[in-house]
C-alpha cells in the first residue's frame, strides 16, 4: 500500500508514529506551513521561526534518508492555506491507498482531521510519545472523585521506575516541592547560558517573519532556540551538567532582569519533538545517581515532565471541548493593556511581560504567580487570559496551555485541575524575589496612594469569591482571616480594588461606581 504520511509542526521526532514503516521511493510524508494554524492565534514571532526553521530542517533530515518529502512552504503559489486542503490537493494527484496520521495536539484540529471524507482510508495512530496515552490516562480517572497531579504523578513514578528504590520513592518521599522554595540570596548568579546561534535555515526564516508578521507579538531577536535534535541535545546537555545540580534550591525564584535563571529552557523544543521526555528524565535521574545533582533539583525536574506535564495533556483529552468554556468563577472583564505592552508600574508584571516580548518565555512562577495571579485577582475573562498565554510564549499549544491557564492560573475550572485558586498578595512576590525592593509600589501597604495593587485585590477576589470558595478546603484559613476582618475593612478593600480594576481597563466606570 503507498501512504500518504502527515507530520505536523508539533510532531518533529523520527520515531514519531506516522513514521513508523515509512518506505523510500514508496510514501510520501506530507508537512505543511499553514497559514491557517499561524493566524489562529497572533503567535509570538519566535514561535513562528522556532517551528518552520525545525520543520524545514526536519524535512530535509528525512530527504536524506531517502524518503519523499512534500513541503508546503508558507510561500509556496500553490499553498491552500489549510492542512485538510493540502492532503485533498496531494491526494488528487493519486495513487494512494492510505493516510496515515498521528493523533495531534489541538482538540479543533484533531476534530477537523477526523471528519475528512478523503476517498481513502484515514489511519490514525497514538501519540506515543507521551508516557501515559490518553485512554490510560481515562482509566485512571475513573471513578475519581478528583483529579490531582500528586497522586497521577505516583502511578508515573511506579510505571516508569523512574527515582524509584525497589517500591519506594527514592528519599523516601514522592515530593520535595518544599525544598524548592528559597529565594534568591543577593549576588547570587546562574552560570552563564547556553543560547543557539542561529543556523542559516533558521536565519532565512527571520528574515521572512520579520517582513510578514509586523503585527504578531514579540521581538525576532535576539532567537536563541533550538531548531534540531542536534541543538536540542546541546542545549538538554548544558541544562543537565551546568544548570540542574542548583535547580531546585531556587526553582520558583524570581529575579530581576534575568528571566532564565537555572531554568531547563527546553520545552520549547520538547514540545515540538525534539527531545524525547522519557529519555531526557531517565539521564537527570543517572545524574543524582552518580551524585552529579541533588535529588531535590531532579525530583523537581522530573516531576515536571512526567506528572504535571503528562497530567494537563490527560485533563485536556478528558474534558475537552466543555474545558474550553469553564468560567467557574464568572471572570467577565478585559485583558490590560500592558499585558502586551509591558507599559506598569508593577516590577513583577513589567519584568515578566518584558521576557515574554523579548524571548517568548518567562518561567512558571511568572506565569502562574504573576500574570496568571494578577488575571484571576482581576476577575478578567479566562478566554483572554487562555488567548494572551497562546501568544505570548514559545512553547504554548492548547493541549498544555490552557489548564495550566484555565484550570492552574485563574481557577476557571473550578478545581478540576488545581485544589485551590492560587491567589496571592503582594507579601508572596516579595518572599520570592528581589522585585518589590525596586518597585514603586509599597508592598507591605494595602489602601494608599502607592500601595501594592495585588494586596487589595486579593482581598477583594476573596471576597466577591467568598460563596464559590467556601467549598474549598485549602481555602479555610484564607477565608476564616477574611471573615475576621471589620466590615470597614472589607469595604475599603472593595472600593480600592474597583478603582484599580478601573485603572486597568478591567471593568467600566460605571461597574466600579456601583461598587465604590
Amino acid at each position: 500500500m503507498r501512504s500518504l504520511r502527515l507530520v505536523l509542526g508539533d510532531q518533529l521526532s523520527r520515531t514519531l508514529s506516522a513514521l513508523e514503516g515509512a518506505r523510500p521511493g514508496h510514501d510520501v510524508i506530507l508537512m505543511v506551513e499553514s497559514r491557517v494554524e499561524a493566524r489562529a492565534w497572533k503567535h509570538h514571532r519566535q514561535k513562528l521561526v522556532l517551528v518552520w526553521s525545525a520543520m524545514r530542517q526536519f524535512a530535509e533530515g528525512l530527504r536524506r534518508e531517502g524518503l519523499d518529502v512534500r513541503y508546503v512552504g508558507l510561500d509556496d503559489p500553490d499553498n491552500t492555506g489549510s492542512i485538510e486542503g493540502e492532503i485533498r490537493r496531494v491526494l488528487s494527484e493519486g495513487g494512494f491507498d492510505r493516510v496515515i496520521r498521528t493523533a495531534c495536539g489541538k482538540w479543533a484540529l484533531e476534530a477537523r482531521l477526523s471528519a475528512l471524507d478523503l476517498g481513502v482510508p484515514i489511519e490514525t495512530r497514538e501519540d506515543d510519545r507521551f508516557i501515559c496515552s490518553r485512554a490510560a490516562f481515562a482509566g485512571w480517572a475513573a471513578n475519581r472523585r478528583e483529579l490531582r497531579m500528586e497522586y497521577f504523578y505516583r502511578e508515573m513514578r511506579r510505571k516508569t521506575g523512574l527515582l524509584m528504590d525497589g517500591d519506594q520513592p527514592a528519599g523516601g518521599r514522592w515530593n520535595f516541592d518544599a525544598d524548592n522554595r528559597r529565594k534568591l540570596p543577593a549576588g547570587v548568579r546562574p552560570p552563564d547560558r547556553l543560547r543557539v546561534t542561529p543556523n542559516a535555515v533558521t536565519r532565512a526564516v527571520i528574515g521572512r517573519v520579520s517582513e510578514g508578521f509586523e503585527d504578531h507579538f514579540g521581538a525576532v531577536e535576539p532567537f536563541g532556540w533550538p531548531t534540531n535534535a542536534e541543538e536540542a541535545e546541546a542545549a538538554f546537555q548544558h541544562f543537565l551538567n551546568d544548570m540542574l545540580p542548583a535547580f531546585g534550591d531556587w526553582q520558583d525564584a524570581m529575579a530581576w532582569g534575568r528571566p532564565f535563571l537555572w531554568h531547563g529552557l527546553i520545552s520549547p523544543a520538547l514540545n515540538i519533538g525534539l527531545l524525547d521526555p522519557l529519555d531526557i528524565c531517565r539521564r537527570a535521574e543517572a545524574a543524582y545517581r552518580q551524585g552529579r545533582a541533588p535529588l531535590n533539583a531532579v525530583e523537581g525536574f522530573i516531576r515536571q515532565i512526567i506528572g504535571w506535564r503528562e497530567f494537563v495533556r490527560g485533563v485536556y483529552w478528558l474534558k475537552m471541548p466543555e474545558y474550553g468554556r469553564l468560567n467557574a468563577l464568572d471572570a467577565r472583564g478585559a485583558l490590560p493593556g500592558f499585558y502586551w505592552s509591558g507599559q506598569t508600574d508593577m516590577a513583577c508584571v513589567a519584568d515578566t511581560v518584558r521576557a515574554a516580548h523579548d524571548h517568548a518565555y518567562a518561567h512558571h512562577i511568572q506565569r502562574l504567580m504573576v500574570t496568571g495571579n494578577l488575571a484571576m485577582l482581576l476577575g478578567v475573562d479566562p478566554d483572554a487570559v487562555d488567548d494572551w498565554y497562546m501568544v505570548v510564549f514559545a512553547d504554548a499549544y492548547e493541549w498544555v496551555e490552557m489548564p495550566n491557564t484555565r484550570g492552574m492560573a485563574t481557577f476557571a475550572d473550578g478545581g478540576v485541575v488545581g485544589s485551590k485558586p492560587y491567589a496571592a498578595s503582594g507579601a508572596y512576590i516579595d518572599r520570592m524575589s528581589d522585585y518589590c525592593r525596586g518597585c514603586r509600589y509599597d508592598v507591605k501597604d494595602r489602601l494608599g496612594d502607592n500601595a501594592c495593587p495585588f494586596n487589595a485585590l486579593y482581598w477583594d477576589f476573596l471576597d466577591r469569591n467568598l460563596t464559590r470558595l467556601r467549598g474549598q478546603g485549602r481555602m479555610i484559613m484564607p477565608l476564616r482571616t477574611l471573615e475576621t476582618m471589620a466590615e470597614t475593612e472589607r469595604q475599603a478593600c472593595r472600593r480600592k480594588a474597583a478603582r484599580t480594576r478601573e485603572a486597568m481597563g478591567v471593568i467600566a466606570a460605571s461597574d466600579a461606581a456601583a461598587i465604590t
